[in-house]
């Protein structure tokens, strides 16, 4: 599993928002920029889990997992 995601943060009047680049759909809004970036990281952990979940159930039986770099 890739271990590094760019993280674009920005404030926006009293908020901080933010989202990351390679993962459509992991998003968030806090008030500080600290409590953003762990909503982003809580947020892309359980995207990350639930997409590797959904995977392999849509894979059924008789599969295998390979690794692939970039």
């Amino acid at each position: 599993m890739k271990e590094t995601y760019t993280a674009v943060v920005k404030q926006s009047g009293q908020w901080w928002v933010g989202w990351i680049e390679e993962v459509p759909g992991v998003n968030c809004q806090e008030a500080s920029r600290e409590e953003l970036l762990e909503s982003l990281r809580v947020t892309l952990r359980e995207a990350l889990d639930f997409n590797r979940r959904e995977a392999l159930d849509a894979a059924g039986e008789g599969f295998d997992e390979e690794s692939i770099a970039l």
